[in-house]
């Protein structure tokens, strides 16, 4: 054989991001490096792995289809003799991908991964932010090993391990008018101006909070940003709704924010950890499976208030 794993990896990179652009930030080489193994690999394979068209980024031919299944085997195949070895030798090394839902990665993901690492040196944790339906996908096509994300639509296929519960709240900014009240009801705000967040799933969760009491909100605005929609509450333009409870109450421009309960059975987004039900779990993700379970809980979750831990301060 006259071509190597890295240029497997760099092909599988390219074709799942259909742009040698996006391989090369994927993978953190430079494009030409993703060029010249493509082109050795079409050499050595003597076939075309790509369609390449102006401005459209590049489309697999039916054999770089082919090749791209095998090649994700090959890759998986190796990665399994490091498994081997470390279960051989008591040793766990080797790399974990680990996706994360976008509200949560700045709060959980530092902490989590770096503590990890630390336990075991000889690992690697890659990261990949997305919305809960992009992890999925992600999952599906074996981008990425696990993902913590939210149990809001978790289709069949997939295992949910939950781990902490988060209930919505409402965050306003700190010369609003709730800002002074210990909670409020989904009534006394529904005429109020929302600032929604607007991600797949997400939205919908926050829209059936209204629905279910027959009430339709006045959104003022929408962004899939949270760090957006924090800094537009702390300037006044409304409020919105999260789970999150980040441990800072300032938005990026400085100013406050203050976090309110919203009175009512309101159904909790439940953080957890998803992977694909058939694919096997490899001694690595087994424990960084335990690492989140220790680590993540409804006492304590990294770079949060936890629930229970902002009620025994409300209760003091």
């Amino acid at each position: 054989m006259r071509y190597t794993l890295r240029q497997i990896e760099y092909f599988i990179a390219t074709a799942e991001t259909g742009s040698i652009t996006l391989a090369s930030e994927r993978v953190n080489i430079s494009q030409p490096s993703i060029s010249t193994a493509i082109a050795h690999l079409e050499q050595e394979l003597d076939t075309q792995l790509f369609v390449r068209r102006h401005a459209q980024g590049l489309t697999l031919t039916p054999a770089g289809k082919a090749l791209l299944v095998e090649a994700k085997r090959l890759v998986e195949h190796a990665q399994q003799l490091y498994e081997v070895a470390s279960e051989a030798n008591d040793k766990i090394r080797g790399q974990l991908t680990l996706g994360c839902m976008v509200t949560l990665a700045p709060m959980i993901m530092p902490e989590l991964s770096h503590a990890f690492t630390s336990a075991f040196p000889s690992t690697k944790v890659m990261q990949v932010v997305g919305d809960h339906d992009t992890l999925l996908q992600k999952l599906a096509s074996a981008e990425i090993d696990v993902a913590i994300t939210y149990d809001l639509h978790v289709p069949e296929g997939f295992d949910f391990v939950p781990l902490a519960s988060l209930p919505p709240h409402v965050l306003v900014g700190e010369i609003h008018p709730f800002a002074r009240l210990s909670a409020v009801t989904i009534k006394d705000i529904a005429t109020e101006p929302l600032l929604l967040l607007d991600l797949p799933i997400s939205r919908e969760y926050f829209l059936a909070i209204f629905i279910q009491e027959g009430l339709t909100p006045h959104i003022a605005a929408r962004s899939p940003h949270q760090d957006i929609l924090r800094t537009m509450v702390a300037n006044g333009y409304g409020y919105t709704l999260a789970n999150v409870r980040p441990r800072s109450d300032t938005a990026m421009d400085g100013r406050k924010v203050v976090r309110v309960r919203l009175a009512g059975d309101h159904r909790p987004m439940v953080i957890g950890l998803v992977s694909p039900k058939e694919r096997r779990k490899s001694r690595l993700i087994e424990l960084f499976e335990n690492h989140c379970r220790n680590r993540i809980s409804d006492a304590y979750i990294p770079g949060m208030v936890a629930p229970v831990m902002e009620k025994r301060i409300r209760l003091d």
